[in-house]
């Protein structure tokens, strides 16, 4: 299993877009990927679910991935969150 932690710096927190383009990112990979807020822990594939969690700037998210493909989701996943969020 691998763990990102990592702290939102985007003025507008998750909202659609970036909500969006995560799940995207996340859906390439077998592995489960479950994102955790503050308020709650979500499944990344699920769109409804990232967008519920309501994190805004300077929220901590913990990822957590396992799986088959967890070395490159975790990649992948820390190289968006760095880019968008």
């Amino acid at each position: 299993m691998k763990t990102i932690e990592y702290t939102i710096t985007d003025e507008l927190g998750i909202h659609a877009r970036p909500a969006g383009m995560l799940v995207k990112e996340a859906a390439k990979f077998q592995s489960k990927i479950m994102v955790a807020s503050p308020k709650k822990e979500v499944d990344a594939k699920r769109i409804m679910g990232v967008m519920s969690m309501g994190a805004k700037k300077g929220d901590p998210l913990k990822v957590t991935i396992e799986g088959p493909d967890e070395d490159a989701a975790a990649e992948a996943i820390e190289a968006f969150l760095k880019a968008n969020l």
